[in-house]
């Protein structure tokens, strides 16, 4: 581990984020599996798959 990591772990651990920060942060993670599992389930649709061109 980097003694940089280290040091910004104790900057969090004195100042942590605001919990609208935090409310972000686990918004934009939901969102981001909300979006994996639609695709897991139903998969990609064909209108938005790329098709190769013949030169």
């Amino acid at each position: 581990m980097n003694p940089v990591w280290l040091m910004r772990m104790a900057r969090w651990v004195r100042h942590p984020p605001s919990p609208a920060r935090v409310k972000l942060v686990v918004g934009v993670v939901l969102v981001c599996f909300v979006i994996f599992g639609v695709e897991y389930v139903w998969g990609w649709p064909d209108a938005l798959t790329v098709q190769k061109i013949r030169p």
